[in-house]
C-alpha cells in the first residue's frame, strides 16, 4: 500500500481511539505508570475499528485490554507479578479486571508449554506484533507525553480496515480456525481468507 494511503488509514484509528473514552482511560493512565516500552494491543484496538466501521457501540464486544511492556532486566514471574499489581492498584473497576499485563520479554519461557507453538524470545514489544495470529489483530498503541498517539501494525492496516481476516503470512498458527470463528461470531461482516490448508 502506499505510504499516503497507509498514512490516511493511521490517521483514521488514530481519531477511532481518540473518540472512545474507555480506551483513552485506559492509555492516560499506563502512560502515568512509565512501564519500559509499552503498548496497548490487539483486540482493545482492532476491535475498536471494527466496531466503528460496523456502526457498533465502541465497547461492543470488548473483554480486555492487553497491555505489553518489556522489561529484561528481570524475566521472572514474581518480577511480571510486581508490575502487574502495580498497574492494577492505578485503576477502578472494571478496568482494573480487564487490563492484562505481559512483559514481552518473558513470553517464550511460558507460551510454548501453554500454546504448544515454539516462540522465539523478543527483542522490543512491537516484535510481539509479528506473530499475532493475523494480520488483522496486528495493532498497538501508546499515548506519548505530548499526547500524541503512536501507532505500530507491522503488517499495515488495510486488513483491518477493510474487514479482512486471514492467517499471518510468517508465523501460521492452529489456532486461526478457532480465533477467527470467535470474531466472526461476533462481527458477522468480517471476511476470512482461508488458509492454505483449506484451500
Amino acid at each position: 500500500m502506499p505510504a499516503a494511503a497507509e498514512h490516511e488509514l493511521t490517521e483514521r484509528l488514530t481519531s477511532i481511539v481518540r473518540a472512545t473514552p474507555s480506551l483513552m482511560r485506559v492509555l492516560t493512565v499506563v502512560r502515568a505508570l512509565d512501564l519500559p516500552d509499552w503498548l496497548v494491543m490487539s483486540g482493545a484496538v482492532y476491535q475498536r475499528v471494527l466496531n466503528h466501521l460496523t456502526g457498533r457501540d465502541p465497547d461492543y464486544g470488548i473483554r480486555d485490554y492487553d497491555l505489553g511492556y518489556f522489561d529484561r532486566s528481570d524475566i521472572s514471574y514474581e518480577a511480571e507479578d510486581v508490575v502487574i499489581r502495580h498497574v492494577a492498584s492505578a485503576f477502578d473497576e472494571p478496568l482494573r479486571s480487564q487490563v492484562e499485563v505481559r512483559n514481552q520479554a518473558r513470553v517464550h519461557v511460558w507460551f510454548e508449554r501453554h500454546f504448544s507453538e515454539a516462540y522465539m524470545p523478543l527483542s522490543s514489544t512491537a516484535e510481539a506484533l509479528e506473530r499475532f495470529v493475523s494480520p488483522m489483530f496486528a495493532v498497538g498503541v501508546r499515548l506519548g507525553a505530548d499526547d500524541r498517539l503512536h501507532v505500530d501494525a507491522p503488517f499495515g492496516l488495510a486488513d483491518l480496515f477493510t474487514l479482512r481476516l486471514r492467517p499471518n503470512p510468517n508465523r501460521p498458527s492452529g489456532s486461526f480456525a478457532r480465533v477467527s470463528a470467535g470474531v466472526v461470531q461476533r462481527w458477522p461482516e468480517v471476511s476470512i481468507e482461508p488458509t492454505g490448508a483449506d484451500r
